[in-house]
């Protein structure tokens, strides 16, 4: 077959999603069955194997390595100067594409001539409409009612909510302004006429762009409702330094700039509404830590003013009026700066240890500084007593709101009631790693078969319980929080059907890789074999905790090498006896030194490029009852540590150590 011959061309710009690229390049295989195509991969400098991964996997696609992030529509253009195909299919790497996609859309311009760009239905994990799909161009009224909520405080109104056009049913094929760059397909005769992607938008904005130059060319753009894809948003920005809401802010000003209007008055309605959007954005995200703050410098100021009038008595009339601001407001400010170095302030929590902890720093700082600044140095009595109130009212307002308004409580660390679709031997494979799988928390519930005569059957130790025919009432009535879809017992198109009948439930979908060692879902990849593939959320490597930690073994070691280490190095050199507490203090020096942590893995600060923290004098893998030689269970254990790694479970860890010697030494 020769190539221009070709019905269509897949271009796919990866960065740093290989397990994402190869679920796609699954689906994509099934969906293109009936049609001559090619698939043309371009990697901008991805740092996770992709590039090797994708060509021992998949060597009939067309790989272009870049070596460096030349962005979005630039790497976009490198694959369409070279595509073959009819029509060419710009596609995301973090999506899913149904069986009939690509035939259903080619079918749409066969009978559509005047179409030049369309793109399909675009679905979120949990089955909802994601709205870029289908679009209007951001006019600067339009892009007013973007940026300042407008058009979701009245999405069904045609005056406010024209961006994302939630006011037309999305189970309808019309004409829109723009589609997503996630998913777009155009002419090959179009992409001649008209160019590829303005290079001027380096991430967001260039997709409206194409769409705005397809329609001033003179064909029309539509959004295709009877076909669709699932798209697992932002995973290459989360995979970067890239502040993502910037880029796309500011791409909306380009576009603006450039087709609408360049009017002064224009571009500050709209900086104007990006600031305000950004401050909205801001104060949503951290809200809890903004809250705690708020309240801890109000309780801190209320803890000074009632100190002093305790304390207050014939020999101390209390503050000078002139510094009463200073002293009731500068001291709550400086304590809630130390309590935030101490880790007290945490999107979505409200944590009590690490407030206390934070209170007893700031006490040693507080009254150290009172010697410096004799003008404002008061009564320690006062800050004593100041501290004491405070070690009351900070956990007790964050009690308050934890268990009766269920606010910052946080992530809930219970294990989370799972079931798998699909009955293979594959499937299997994947509950055995589940259950198995140190750092994840998960109760496999069960099966879900394909057919209603496997419920009731067993599969090593897990029963079938359900079929895909009455999965949602299953997913209700077991409280089911995850449903993991093993893809090679499982067809997208069966994929899709379970993700549409359950986008009303809070449930998390996620599809199995081809040799079942990775979850593809909404917010993360899950890696279900012992090395990690992305090294992200592990609090051993914040720049925090490390601080923290040093701070804490070195206060510690200084302590133990002035009361303790001297007593213990003599009777060790009289007695030439050697135990295993002898063994740990003797080794304090080294954790002075920087060397060693007190607590860390036994031996390797690094596991497959992953930091795990310095070698420690103990962990989990002398705590925990282990075979010593059994290196796997080891490896896991260091690695659950380095992902959860904290003061509290360091004083934890050192406390059963000390325990487990004094018991042995009985």
């Amino acid at each position: 077959m020769s190539q221009d011959k070709l019905d269509i061309s897949i271009i796919i710009v990866n960065y740093n999603v290989k397990e994402f690229v190869l679920n796609l390049l699954s689906s994509l295989k099934k969906a293109l069955s009936t049609l001559s195509y090619e698939i043309i991969i371009i990697d901008n400098a991805s740092q996770d194997g992709s590039v090797e991964l994708i060509g021992e996997k998949f060597p009939d696609v067309k790989l272009i390595a870049n070596n460096k992030n030349v962005g979005f529509g630039s790497a976009n253009n490198q694959g369409m100067e070279i595509a073959n195909g009819k029509y060419f299919c710009l596609i995301n790497p973090d999506t899913i594409v149904k069986e009939n996609t690509f035939t259903k859309l080619l079918e749409f311009f066969d009978k559509t001539p005047n179409a030049g760009m369309a793109g399909c239905k675009v679905l979120n994990p949990n089955g909802t409409l994601q709205l870029a799909c289908r679009r209007g161009f951001p006019g600067p009224w339009t892009s007013f009612t973007k940026v300042t909520g407008l058009s979701s405080l009245f999405p069904k109104s045609k005056w406010f909510a024209n961006y994302n056009l939630t006011y037309l049913n999305e189970n309808e094929t019309y004409e829109v302004d723009a589609i997503s760059g996630a998913f777009m397909i155009l002419r090959h005769e179009v992409y001649k006429k008209i160019g590829g992607f303005d290079t001027t938008f380096f991430m967001y904005g260039e997709d409206l762009d194409l769409c705005y130059r397809v329609q001033k060319s003179g064909y029309k753009v539509y959004y295709v409702h009877t076909t669709e894809i699932i798209h697992y948003k932002g995973e290459s920005t989360k995979r970067s330094s890239i502040d993502e809401t910037k880029m796309f802010y500011d791409a909306m000003q380009i576009f603006v700039k450039k087709h609408m209007s360049s009017s002064l008055i224009v571009q500050f309605i709209l900086r104007t509404a990006i600031y305000l959007r950004k401050l909205v954005t801001f104060t949503n995200i951290y809200k809890a830590v903004l809250l705690a703050i708020i309240v801890d410098i109000s309780f801190y100021s209320l803890g000074v003013y009632f100190a002093e009038y305790l304390y207050r008595n014939q020999h101390w009339r209390g503050f000078p009026a002139e510094y009463k601001p200073v002293i009731y407001f500068v001291p709550a400010i400086i304590q809630v700066f130390i309590s935030s170095l101490s880790g007290a302030y945490k999107k979505n929590s409200l944590l009590i240890l690490r407030s206390w902890l934070g209170l007893i720093s700031g006490l040693f700082v507080i009254t150290s500084m009172t010697f410096f600044f004799k003008q404002y140095a008061f009564s320690r009595a006062v800050v004593l007593l100041t501290f004491i109130i405070s070690m009351i009212s900070f956990p007790v307002w964050r009690i308050i709101l934890k268990v009766f308004f269920k606010i910052g409580i946080g992530n809930n660390r219970s294990k989370t009631r799972t079931i798998i679709v699909g009955t293979g031997n594959k499937a299997v494979l994947l509950g055995n790693k589940l259950k198995s799988n140190l750092l994840l928390l998960n109760i496999v519930v069960g099966y879900v078969g394909l057919s209603a005569k496997e419920i009731g059957l067993s599969k090593e130790g897990f029963n079938i319980i359900a079929s895909i025919e009455n999965i949602k009432k299953t997913i209700i009535e077991n409280k089911i929080e995850k449903v993991i879809f093993s893809s090679e017992d499982i067809s997208f198109e069966q994929i899709f059907n379970v993700v549409s009948q359950c986008q009303n439930i809070n449930v998390d979908f996620l599809v199995s890789g081809q040799e079942q060692d990775y979850l593809v879902g909404k917010s993360s990849i899950t890696v279900l074999e012992d090395i990690p593939l992305l090294k992200v959320n592990y609090n051993i490597s914040s720049q925090l905790h490390k601080i923290t930690k040093s701070i804490f073994d070195f206060v510690l070691g200084i302590s133990i090498l002035f009361f303790i280490f001297p007593f213990l190095y003599l009777l060790f050199k009289i007695t030439g006896k050697k135990t295993e507490f002898n063994s740990f203090i003797l080794e304090v020096p080294k954790v002075v030194l920087g060397k060693k942590s007190f607590v860390g893995p036994i031996n390797n600060s690094m596991y497959s490029g992953l930091f795990l923290g310095k070698p420690g004098l103990t962990g989990l893998w002398f705590t925990e009852l282990l075979d010593k030689t059994d290196f796997k269970e080891i490896d896991k254990l260091n690695l659950f540590y380095a992902k959860n790694q904290n003061i509290w479970l360091d004083l934890e860890i050192l406390g059963k150590t000390f325990s487990k010697i004094f018991i042995k030494m009985e």
